[in-house]
Parts: C-alpha cells; sequence; structure tokens
C-alpha cells in the first residue's frame, strides 16, 4: 500500500513525545522535515536530554497546548494517548492542517501486506498469536503498534517482511486517512474508554476506520457472534471471514467442543484440535480463532498453525499463571483494564476467586458483573480511586475488603485463601491512579506474591490489617 509522502522541508508538529513520538521525530529528521515537538510535560519531567535534538533543529513547546500552534504546520501528527479535541487540533481543522496517526504515516511508506489488529480486549494476545503462526510457518513478520513498538520502526530500521502484524487502539485509528491492511481483524467492541469518547456509538465508530479503505480483496475477520461487530459486515467491502461458536456456510472459522474449524470457499475445511492450548477462558478461544482466520487468509501452514495453538504460552498480564501457594493458584490479569475484561477473566474459572480489584475508571455498565460476582467471588478485595463505587455494587454480594496497597491485598488474599482458591488480580479499571501503566501494576502483584510466598515458607506471620 505504499504512496511515499514528501517530507522535505515540510513544517511538522509532533504532539505527545513518548515513545511513539521519539520515533517519529527521528523519522522525520532523516527525512529532512522542520520539526516541532509539543507536549504538555514540562523540560524537566522527561528522562533524557533534549538539547541533542534541539541540536538537530527540532524547537520544542513543552508544557501547554498553544490553541493556535497550528499555523506553524504544514503537517500535525499525534501521538495515540493525544486526546483529538484539544483547542490546538480543533483550531488546526479550521485552519485546514492535516491532522494523522504515526500509524497512518507509516502506512505510506509500507509496501508488505499489513494485519491490523483492533477490539475493546484481546488485541495483543490475537496480535501475538497470527505473527507466531505467520513465523512458525516460514513467513519473515514485523509487529508493531499498539503493541509496543511503533509502526514507523519498521521504516526508519529499513526493516525487511513479508507480513506487518499491527495491534490498533482506537485511539490510533481516529486520526487515519488512507491506511488499508489487507487483512482486517474485529476481536469484540464493549464499553471501553467513555472517558474520551462522547458516546458508546462514537467509540464503535473509531473501532470500524479500520474497515473504511479496504477493498474487494481484502479481508475482514470479524466476530460474528458480537452483535456490533456482526451489524457492520453488510457495508464492508471486504471479503467478511467470520468467526463464530457456530457452525456456518462459507469462509470462515467456527468453534466445536474441543475444535477449531476453518472453513474455506470450496467447502473444505482445517481441523485444529484444543487439547494442548494453554490459554484459559472463552475469550482466548475467541482470539484463538480469530487468529487462525487471520493466518489461513496469509498462507500459513495448518501444521504450523496447529503447532502454535500447542506452543502458545500467552502474554504478561493476561490471564498469567504466577505461582500456587499452599493449594490456592494466583493470577495475573492486569491487562484487564475494563468491565468486559473483568467479566471475562471471572468466566475463565469455575468458583472460589479471590478477586481483587479497582483503580481508576474509564466508565462502563458495571451491573453485568454482579451475578458473576455473586457466583464465583468468595471475596472482593479493593484498591485504588474506584473502591467506594465497587463497594457500593457488590459488598452486599461477597466478602469485601479494603486494601491500602497491592502489597496489602496480595496479604489479605493470603490471609483468607484455601485451598482450591485462585486469587485473581484483574482490575476492571485503568492503572494510572496508583501505578505507571498495566504492566507495573501487574510487575507489583508478582513480586508481592513472591515475596507472601516466601513469608509462608519461612513461618513468618502475615499481617491483614
Amino acid at each position: 500500500m505504499k504512496h511515499t509522502m514528501d517530507l522535505k522541508n515540510k513544517r511538522v508538529i509532533i504532539i505527545g513525545f513518548a515513545k511513539t513520538g521519539r520515533s517519529l521525530t527521528r523519522f522525520l529528521l532523516r527525512h529532512q522535515a522542520a520539526v516541532m515537538v509539543n507536549d504538555i510535560k514540562v523540560r524537566e519531567q522527561f528522562n533524557e536530554d533534549l538539547s541533542a535534538l534541539e541540536r538537530e533543529g527540532v524547537t520544542f513547546v513543552l508544557g501547554r497546548h498553544p490553541h493556535d500552534i497550528s499555523r506553524q504546520a504544514d503537517l500535525i501528527l499525534i501521538s495515540p494517548g493525544v486526546d483529538p479535541n484539544l483547542a490546538a487540533l480543533t483550531e488546526a481543522r479550521k485552519q485546514r492542517v492535516p491532522i494523522i496517526s504515526e500509524i497512518e504515516l507509516a502506512c505510506r511508506f509500507i509496501d508488505v501486506p499489513i494485519i491490523a489488529v483492533t477490539g475493546t480486549n484481546g488485541k495483543t494476545t490475537t496480535t501475538s498469536l497470527i505473527a507466531d503462526m505467520l513465523r512458525r510457518s516460514g513467513f519473515s513478520v514485523f509487529m508493531g503498534g499498539n503493541i509496543g513498538i511503533p509502526l514507523i520502526t519498521f521504516v526508519y530500521d529499513r526493516l525487511q517482511a513479508d507480513y506487518v502484524v499491527a495491534e490498533l487502539s482506537s485511539f490510533q485509528l481516529e486520526t487515519i486517512d488512507a491506511f488499508r491492511p489487507h487483512v482486517a481483524v474485529l476481536l469484540n467492541i464493549t464499553q471501553d474508554h467513555l472517558d474520551r469518547y462522547a458516546t458508546f456509538g462514537d467509540y464503535c465508530a473509531a473501532k470500524f476506520r479500520i474497515f473504511m479503505n479496504q477493498r474487494a480483496d481484502d479481508f475482514a475477520v470479524i466476530n460474528s457472534d458480537d452483535a456490533r461487530c456482526s451489524g457492520v459486515i453488510a457495508k464492508l467491502a471486504a471479503q467478511t471471514v467470520p468467526f463464530s461458536g457456530v457452525p456456518f456456510k462459507g469462509e470462515g472459522v467456527h468453534i466445536a467442543a474441543d475444535f477449531f474449524y476453518f472453513q474455506q470457499k470450496d467447502g473444505s475445511r482445517h481441523v485444529y484440535s484444543q487439547s494442548n492450548v494453554k490459554l484459559v477462558g472463552p475469550h482466548n478461544r475467541e482470539n484463538l480463532a480469530a487468529a487462525i482466520g487471520a493466518a489461513e487468509l496469509c498462507g500459513g501452514s495448518p501444521d504450523a498453525i496447529q503447532e502454535s495453538l500447542d506452543q502458545f504460552q500467552g502474554l504478561e498480564h493476561r490471564l498469567e499463571f504466577v505461582r500456587e501457594i499452599g493449594g490456592v493458584g494466583y493470577y495475573n490479569d492486569s491487562k484487564a483494564t475494563n468491565i468486559d475484561a473483568l467479566l471475562k477473566s471471572l468466566q475463565s474459572f469455575p468458583g472460589n476467586v479471590i478477586l481483587i480489584a479497582g483503580g481508576r475508571e474509564k466508565g462502563g455498565e458495571y451491573d453485568i458483573l454482579k451475578d458473576i460476582i455473586r457466583r464465583k467471588t468468595r471475596m472482593l478485595i479493593l484498591l485504588g480511586e474506584a473502591q467506594n463505587k465497587f463497594y457500593r455494587l457488590f459488598s452486599a454480594l461477597t466478602d469485601t475488603r479494603f486494601a491500602r496497597d497491592m502489597n496489602n491485598a496480595v496479604e489479605i488474599a493470603l490471609q483468607h485463601a484455601r485451598g482450591g482458591d485462585v486469587v485473581l488480580l484483574s482490575p476492571g479499571c485503568a492503572s494510572f491512579d496508583m501505578f505507571s501503566d498495566y504492566e507495573e501494576r501487574g510487575r507489583v502483584f508478582k513480586e508481592s506474591v513472591r515475596r507472601a510466598a516466601a513469608r509462608k515458607e519461612f513461618g513468618e506471620a502475615v499481617s491483614h490489617e
């Protein structure tokens, strides 16, 4: 899909100077653009010396977003975390200054097929699975996007690959223009980021943009069991390849008993066993089905796909088994940053769950959790800003405790857990009230569990104040 953009001597403003902003800066300098970086942070908040970039010609405007900054720009690039409704961006639109995302810029320089994955939950797992299946099939693959490696890295580092597999958030999709994936995967859509979007419909519309430039020779892999996802099928130009828990006619993937079936257009099919799959939970069955569909469409070998299904261990902070202490399993699902992810996490266990939840709210319908919390949790341990809301909603349903911090939460769980229980960190909230991100939260949980195991092993007393 390569259609290179001429950047030489263009005045380009990058808004947001985290990992993506830094990668964009290096790329633009190579292409001889005049680069200005704008970030709400002040200079002292950055963990690097900015003077080296200033010597290369980069101008920094820090500590605020001037509303008229667009008057100095031919192009504005925004990082994924930047609110597109900033006054500075509203003014830029009035001035008709193009505003695009990093993935939009990157795609202008990428000339290999792109497989793009979006959805509320399961993006990183599915993206990683597709990359793994294709690599085992003998293809070279670059994996990037919202997964932590900016897509522009592929271009800047002059990498070669047969496929680019990209995880995309709704934030990244908001400002695409020509971005066109050969295979677009939509996993699910549930309420999330309602602190960012005015309505749930706006959030859905951002997700659907992944399909907007596809053509008849492209593919849309869609969860047909999700009403919001399936509702868009009739509007698509691409060939639809559904995945479902119900058999259907035509090309796609369905799940039945302990098998996945990839059905081809001619009616033949490839059958994949789930007997050795290590990922737990019904949501991961959907992720696996979507990955099978995408890998098959890109020429993945059935033997290699089965090998990936059997050997893929899952990812850190996503229903990650930490260890067992006294017959109790401890699981880190810190990536469960919304209500639907928490619901699916609880669905992965038969019961006797001591749930550690809470953090910074992102909106959503909490009532959908009531039945499963009543049925499956023995105790609810609450952290962070959402403690009081969780307590009001769920304390009548299960034994509910407050924790000062993660270490205290693990201590409470250790004190009350008994053989056969599961201690599950699945917050259902963002982490930013107490941690830098969900990864730090997960690491702190795992370290707390390790310390608790050591204390128990050496017979030390455990406080549960």
